[in-house]
């Protein structure tokens, strides 16, 4: 009632929008009145005009009521009518592959969207857990719960990068790799996962000489050296050729590996979520 009130700024013309008679609109402006202490709207020469208080919740209904509109109607989330911001944990990969893309076909589709992609932590999956983030992607590293749903969005494999001079060709032998040095990829416990998991299961540890956040960063640190930095492909194939370091299989044994969105079972079936996922998948498979 007091939307239709503020937009028509008339009893009369509210009351016949309302199929209600104009006392029976008058009451209800009036209870509101005592229930947040403030006249809401004051009569002008014009008509009436919200106060400060009736403007704030006139903006607060103006983005609750197209939700309620949607859930009562069963209608899907339309990101060109309907607010709303979204709150992603990511992996460097993830950041590096999706958003550039998302930025070039989701975007420009959902102008009142805002998407906040976060760094992922250790405490990502809690926070995902309590509504905190709205969705998580990460690599298919096992410690994901079996409560969360999940679904593959890409498969990628690792390359490993070396100095220009480096004496390796083509391809490093597991053995080769275990006896190298490298820099390590910080995700979770400060080492990239997959990579420790699958030299683990095989029997070999790595050294790890230095560790950094980011693989752009650990790809910067190869020229002139020794080391050696293991990153997915996809994100590789994004970076401008560097003539200073060359791309190489790995060992036969790190195997491929597949990227995640994950998300909390209680927002399955909500529209704006569906429709998230579904962005998700679009930025994922599209090419160009």
């Amino acid at each position: 009632m007091f939307a239709v009130l503020a937009e028509e700024r008339s009893v009369s013309r509210s009351a016949s929008r309302l199929a209600l008679s104009q006392p029976a609109v008058s009451r209800s402006l009036q209870r509101l009145r005592d229930m947040f202490r403030d006249d809401l709207l004051i009569r002008t020469a014009s008509g009436y005009e919200p106060t400060p208080k009736g403007q704030r919740m006139l903006s607060e209904l103006s983005a609750i009521l197209p939700r309620l509109d949607r859930m009562l109607a069963g209608a899907e989330f339309d990101p060109t009518e309907e607010n709303a911001t979204f709150r992603i944990a990511v992996t460097d990969n993830a950041a590096q592959v999706i958003t550039p893309t998302l930025c070039r076909t989701v975007l420009p589709k959902s102008k009142r969207v805002t998407f906040q992609f976060l760094a992922w932590h250790d405490g990502s999956l809690e926070e995902l857990e309590h509504g905190r983030l709205d969705l998580a992607l990460n690599a298919d590293d096992g410690h994901a719960p079996e409560r969360f749903h999940r679904e593959v969005i890409y498969d990628d494999e690792f390359v490993c990068i070396v100095s220009k001079d480096s004496p390796h060709t083509k391809r490093i032998t597991l053995k080769q790799y275990a006896n190298g040095l490298h820099i390590g990829i910080g995700i979770l416990g400060g080492r990239q996962t997959i990579p420790e998991q699958r030299l683990l299961a095989l029997g070999y540890q790595r050294t790890c000489v230095i560790e950094v956040p980011y693989f752009v960063a650990a790809m910067r640190c190869i020229p002139g050296t020794e080391l050696i930095a293991t990153v997915p492909k996809r994100l590789m194939a994004g970076e401008p050729h560097n003539p200073r370091v060359k791309v190489l299989e790995p060992p036969p044994e790190l195997t491929g590996f597949r990227y995640l969105m994950i998300w909390h079972p209680r927002v399955h079936t909500d529209a704006a979520h569906t429709w998230l996922r579904s962005a998700i998948r679009e930025t994922c498979t599209f090419r160009g």
